[in-house]
């Protein structure tokens, strides 16, 4: 049996250490035999996570032999890494483990020098922490997960589920993913390629462009010109440009074509409207052009967008 261990180091986040547990440790063969048996190790009999405390099944020796290891997130990526890790997890990759990490744990993998001149990927809202402390990593941030073979990584949350599933898949064919798909009610498969889906962070409700992005909130189907949006603001295009690289980083237009984007996932996720009616609804200019843009964006098709989030086996 493929055996599964999970690394816990001190400030370990919970929900990456559970998703292993949870959609591995609940992978079935065919007949039901389970697909793999998962541990957990750690450098400490417990381990805190945040606010709680975990009793881990063994200590670091429990890597030697493992067939995979998973290294979860921790809430303080850049704390340093106990060297005992470090060698332990040196050693299971010598051996031939595979390693894998969700979410932030990219960091502690990077640590070791194993990701070194591979490609790899991490939460895309500590994409630039990570380039700073391993540039000799080939970081893409705007995807799920990046499987190198020996070495796969994920972005956050839920993209660990999407890469556990992908190992079952990748281990045990088709049918046992979506087995463990269900299990897991989650989307059998959302491609390592697809984008992370980032919104961008709010604007603060009291800045002073709020009810400008209000009303291209409301209005973001219409056709609307730079010009418009600064009559309405009662400023000068120029002043306009200004206020919204300062207080949003991005010009008007770029806004409000996100503001579209972020809607035609709404009506994509909440409705089974057609793909050329979300077009005319969210205020692009053509199916298209949306089609385009959306692409573009998302790294996927709407259509690929809608099955991935709604299409619940």
């Amino acid at each position: 049996m493929h055996r599964v261990v999970v690394l816990a180091l001190p400030g370990t986040i919970a929900f990456d250490l559970a998703t292993p547990l949870e959609v591995l440790g609940r992978a079935r063969l065919p007949g039901g035999r389970p697909a793999y048996r998962v541990e957990v190790c750690g450098t400490a009999p417990v381990v805190d996570a945040g606010p709680v405390r975990l009793a881990t099944d063994q200590g670091l020796d429990a890597l030697a032999g493992a067939g995979t290891v998973i290294v979860p997130g921790r809430h303080d990526p850049e704390s340093p890494v106990p060297a005992v890790a470090l060698d332990a997890l040196r050693a299971a990759a010598a051996a031939g483990a595979r390693l894998a990490s969700i979410c932030v744990g990219a960091f502690t993998l990077a640590a070791t020098g194993l990701l070194d001149g591979r490609r790899a990927t991490t939460h895309w809202a500590a994409a630039e922490r990570f380039r700073a402390a391993f540039p000799a990593v080939r970081l893409d941030p705007g995807v799920l997960y990046v499987d190198s073979g020996q070495f796969v990584t994920s972005a956050g949350a839920t993209a660990g589920v999407d890469m556990c599933l992908h190992l079952v898949r990748r281990d045990h064919g088709a049918a046992a993913a979506a087995d463990a798909s269900r299990l897991a009610v989650a989307p059998l498969h959302r491609d390592g390629g697809q984008a992370q889906f980032i919104a961008r962070p709010a604007v603060p409700a009291d800045a002073g462009l709020a009810p400008v992005l209000q009303w291209l909130r409301e209005h973001a189907d219409r056709d609307l010109s730079l010009a418009d949006v600064a009559a309405h603001a009662g400023l000068s295009v120029r002043t306009l440009n200004r206020r919204f690289r300062a207080e949003a980083g991005v010009t008007p237009m770029q806004w409000l074509a996100e503001a579209r984007i972020r809607r035609a996932q709404e009506l994509l996720e909440t409705t089974d409207h057609g793909v050329d009616r979300i077009a005319h609804l969210a205020g692009f200019a053509s199916p298209t052009n949306f089609r385009a843009q959306f692409k573009r964006a998302c790294g996927v098709t709407p259509r690929v967008y809608r099955t991935s989030f709604r299409g619940l086996v």
